[in-house]
């Protein structure tokens, strides 16, 4: 079997419902669900179409979410098109294009994550992120 046709192993799938319900509760506006998928030392960044960065901890960014949630006229939701995973049961890396709906607007983009493994299931060590 070579590595191209390997069926997903156990690990990916734990990776898959774990970024789903990353994906879902920020669309339910579970702002509790969404931090709890965080590890409370994750570094969340962001990058602009010309390269430039902003980086924040996790209590930052999670304000910045409550308050997109809050401040926008019109329901917003997102969910992954395409997830591709690399996890070995300790550390996993995803790359997941999505697509934000906010009424009749759409935008896409992509975030890498790392993940790993705690106790309590995964969690996000750092969130690197764009638009399209």
């Amino acid at each position: 079997v070579t590595a191209c046709s390997k069926a997903a192993g156990p690990e990916d799938a734990g990776v898959r419902v774990f970024l789903n319900r990353y994906f879902s509760t920020w669309s339910a506006k579970d702002m509790d669900g969404y931090g709890g998928c965080f590890h409370p030392q994750a570094r969340i960044t962001f990058v602009g179409k010309g390269g430039g960065s902003q980086s924040d901890g996790l209590t930052d960014f999670l304000h910045g979410q409550k308050l997109s949630h809050a401040q926008s006229p019109v329901p917003m939701a997102e969910v992954p098109t395409d997830m591709k995973i690399t996890a070995d049961g300790r550390v996993a890396q995803a790359a997941v294009r999505w697509k934000l709906t906010k009424g009749t607007e759409v935008v896409t983009g992509t975030d890498y994550f790392t993940l790993i493994q705690t106790e309590s299931g995964w969690r996000i060590m750092s969130l690197v992120f764009y638009n399209d």
